[in-house]
């Protein structure tokens, strides 16, 4: 089975200020995700993970008709923004429920873990034609 591990960032500018964060801090921080991954990848497990760029440098796009309409999106009175995902082949549900609340608690600012939410969905498949 697949899922799909949404990392949510808070409201505002959906990277907990971490341009903020003494050098140390982050330098855990991104060594933590990369340890996580890399844990992931040996254990055949991991199928993809990104961090995405910051929301104020998304848009939406739809269909016109004609040339494709492109505004800015996501909107600042979201409640929570796409910081980045991961997807996962694991056997069940709750092992994706496991990697999630490790991802969770990812290091933040003093080595505090940021217990971010992580939004779990599996990744449905077309039905057989």
């Amino acid at each position: 089975m697949k899922f799909m591990l949404m990392m949510n960032a808070p409201q505002g500018t959906g990277d907990w200020n971490v341009m903020t964060w003494p050098p140390q801090d982050l330098k855990a921080h991104i060594d933590f995700m990369i340890r996580l991954n890399q844990e992931l990848t040996a254990s055949r497990e991991l199928v993809g993970a990104e961090g995405l760029d910051i929301p104020a440098n998304a848009r939406i796009v739809r269909a016109t008709g004609g040339p494709p309409a492109v505004t800015d999106g996501p909107f600042p009175e979201a409640k929570e923004f796409l910081a980045g995902y991961w997807i996962v082949e694991v056997p069940t549900a709750e092992r994706a429920y496991e990697i999630a609340a490790k991802a969770s608690a990812a290091p933040g600012r003093g080595g505090k873990p940021l217990n971010m939410p992580i939004e779990v969905r599996q990744v449905m498949s077309a039905p057989p034609v």
